[in-house]
């Protein structure tokens, strides 16, 4: 295709893909196009066939049928190997990196090809790294080891590798899910560059004020099929030159004066826009209003007192929640939210301090006293320590009650299915049934297995971990409306998020962590320039 004024090159194009699993239809004749210098958002509910398409296009599946064009040539078989030396490059929800590596060695891997009898440069891999992270302002240490970096700092590393793979065509699969307001932003400036440099991106999420900020265009996945393509107009694309298809990008036709109109339809960073996107996601009307409290909190559940420990780095953390009640904790990363509810789940046991359940002390030194206790947990990192992937769901669902279900040892398949199909009613998981493994469903879908997992076991203070983190529109409404049943059964329940209108809109009382200790307490509904402003340590705050 000729780059010159008025046309765009097509980097990529897909052409009526179609994928099967069994008897499950992934992607029924989907066509999708990205153009040089463009954001293309792609939305859909988990489960809509985003994942497959991006596997399909990183060579990871083969299409049943339909065509793959890049740079204009028809691409057969496509592989990993192959996609890599075509310029494709994948940045990931769940970070693909080697624990036990340093950073420096996770992006060598990436970058540098393989050979025989090559001598290790490592002065000049930290300095690659270095400088590779340096780009995006993040301050992590080129021989930290990666099991030693938050869930956020692995991501920038997986964005670090697509930045020094040069990559001219990037997929990126909820890259902000686990990001602080601050990473997001670095990230953000990440999207910018390659888009500037007439890289195309393939950007999914389920934050539509992302959507709005970043992409040209949008086109939403339902049910395996493309239900339609909009246009953005957003005001950064109108100062820089918007695009229509075919049109000038800014890279291209930088001397143009006024920008190319949009071709219909054209969306705009408005309540009426959103709505039209999440209603052709989900088919229907979906309310992006939190559910209200069902019920007044009652008496004290749950109260810690000088909670410390030197392993986790938390200390002093004092905190009280009652039955009924949501408390949501905000903090930047680093902040301890994620190690507190490790101290108080057991798996890094607290050094002092006093938990106590229902004006009683409890000794938690281990995830089986905490579930003894009827403390439930539910991780940020879902895949890995959330729910097993090769069992089914029912497997899945039974392994928080064991002892309840098989007494004295002996299996008892009938109730532990009839467990998992209640479960399934109750969460509305979408699955084929109570066998399915678990691997097989949509991120939003294993979320709620792991949920029903915890309930399973009639807790009376459950914990959530980025509980939406990752999930879909309709998937997250459903997780908040389950939340607020389980408060009005009279559970207690301890919401950490990194999603600042989530803590507001579900939050009955908000705590912020910082420094491993919480540092303030706010009212439900506050400013939430007052929660940054005391997780940013400002506004007055003593710490």
């Amino acid at each position: 295709m000729s780059t010159g004024r008025g046309v765009i090159p097509f980097l990529l194009r897909l052409d009526s893909i179609a994928k099967s699993f069994g008897s499950v239809r992934a992607l029924r004749g989907v066509s999708f196009e990205l153009r040089a210098g463009e954001v293309h958002a792609l939305l859909g509910e988990n489960g809509a066939g985003k994942s497959t398409l991006i596997r399909i296009i990183t060579g990871a599946h083969h299409p049943d049928r339909g065509g793959i064009e890049v740079d204009g040539r028809v691409v057969d078989r496509l592989t990993p190997a192959r996609a890599h030396a075509l310029g494709i490059a994948c940045i990931y929800q769940q970070p693909a990196l080697f624990a036990d590596l340093t950073v420096a060695e996770n992006i060598a891997l990436r970058l540098d090809p393989p050979r025989r009898f090559r001598r290790v440069g490592w002065a000049s891999r930290r300095t690659r790294a270095r400088e590779l992270l340096g780009r995006m302002g993040a301050a992590i240490h080129p021989d930290a080891e990666v099991r030693e970096l938050s869930m956020p700092e692995q991501q920038l590393v997986e964005i670090a590798c697509v930045l020094g793979a040069g990559a001219r065509i990037v997929l990126m699969d909820e890259p902000t899910a686990s990001l602080t307001r601050r990473e997001q932003q670095l990230l953000f400036g990440v999207v910018r560059e390659l888009r500037s440099a007439g890289a195309g991106i393939v950007y999914i999420s389920h934050r539509m004020e992302e959507i709005f900020a970043l992409a040209d265009r949008v086109t939403v996945l339902r049910d395996g099929e493309s239900v339609g393509t909009r246009w953005i107009r957003r005001a950064q694309a109108a100062a820089a030159g918007a695009r229509p298809p075919g049109g000038p990008g800014p890279q291209v036709a930088e001397s143009a004066k006024e920008p190319s109109p949009l071709p219909e339809p054209v969306l705009d960073d408005s309540p009426a826009a959103q709505t039209e996107l999440i209603r052709m996601m989900v088919g229907r009307e979906v309310s992006h209003i939190h559910p209200p409290r069902l019920r007044e909190p009652g008496d004290f559940t749950v109260e810690i007192s000088r909670l410390s420990c030197r392993a986790g780095g938390i200390h002093e953390v004092n905190l009280r929640i009652r039955a009924g009640e949501i408390v949501g904790m905000a903090g930047l990363v680093g902040a301890g939210r994620t190690e507190l509810a490790r101290v108080l789940f057991g798996i890094t046991p607290a050094d002092a301090g006093e938990i106590r359940l229902n004006d009683r002390p409890v000794t938690i030194r281990s995830p089986g006293d905490a579930l003894a206790a009827g403390i439930a947990y539910l991780p940020e990192d879902r895949r890995r320590h959330g729910v097993i992937g090769p069992m089914s769901i029912a497997q899945n669902i039974s392994l928080g009650s064991l002892s309840r279900l098989f007494p004295g040892g002996w299996l008892r398949r009938g109730d532990e299915r009839n467990l998992a199909l209640e479960s399934i009613r109750r969460l509305a998981v979408r699955a084929p049934g109570p066998d399915a493994p678990v691997a097989h469903l949509s991120g939003g879908n294993q979320q709620k297995v792991a949920l029903a997992r915890w309930l399973a076991a009639r807790p009376v203070f459950m914990i959530l971990d980025e509980p939406t983190q990752g999930v879909d529109v309709g998937a997250k409404s459903e997780i908040h409306r389950i939340m607020r049943e389980l408060a009005s059964e009279g559970m207690a329940l301890l919401m950490i998020s990194s999603d600042l209108p989530e803590v507001i809109g579900m939050s009955d009382r908000i705590v912020v962590m910082r420094g491993g200790t919480i540092v303030a307490e706010k009212p439900a509904g506050c400013d939430p320039h007052e929660v940054m402003a005391a997780a940013l340590g400002r506004a007055g705050d003593p710490r």
